[in-house]
């Protein structure tokens, strides 16, 4: 699909950021009629963001160019686990004072290339810690652990990798993908 009716969705076709989506028609039917709100998330893994981040944070800027709503999900709350993706070994455990110094160092980056404030447009940075640090572990289960399968969990290559090369991998870490779809409910 290429004759979009909304701003957002041309915008995002003319600078060649979509290969694949579901439910294009009705995305686009929506941005061409409300403020569609859009997130990020980044964990605080270092005081700055790496190149790989760039087409994510270039989206968010065009979100809000098009006059939609950008939301940076700072993962403070699953910087504390580690996402597993990519390693063999498991992050090392960042203190809650070098998390918290790389949110803010982090939030410079953003500040320069989004207009942050109260408006329906404006840009806004929450922080998973503020929502995963007050959930209790019985909660988390019975609300999140039921819409997720062991089967499904084992098939993402960030576990089935690991588990092939025979590497180690922690509950901790295991558990980052539900944290994720918290995120997302949340």
């Amino acid at each position: 699909m290429s004759n979009y009716e909304s701003e957002l969705l041309r915008l995002l076709d003319e600078r060649g950021y979509i290969h694949q989506m579901t439910d294009a028609t009705g995305l686009d039917a929506l941005a061409a009629k409300q403020i569609v709100p859009g997130y990020i998330g980044f964990d605080a893994t270092a005081p700055s963001l790496h190149i790989g981040s760039l087409v994510q944070i270039m989206m968010l800027r065009r979100l809000q160019q098009a006059g939609h709503k950008p939301i940076v999900l700072m993962g403070g709350g699953t910087t504390r686990i580690g996402d597993p993706s990519g390693r063999d070994e498991s992050r090392k455990m960042l203190t809650d004072e070098v998390i918290e110094a790389n949110i803010a160092s982090i939030f410079t980056v953003f500040d320069k290339l989004l207009t942050f404030g109260d408006g329906p447009t404006d840009a806004v940075m929450v922080n998973n810690q503020d929502w995963l640090g007050q959930l209790g572990y019985i909660e988390l289960l019975q609300q999140v652990g039921t819409h997720f399968t062991i089967n499904r969990m084992l098939s993402f290559d960030s576990v089935r990798l690991r588990l092939e090369r025979e590497q180690p991998m922690t509950f901790l870490e295991f558990n980052y993908m539900i944290l994720q779809g918290y995120d997302f409910r949340h």
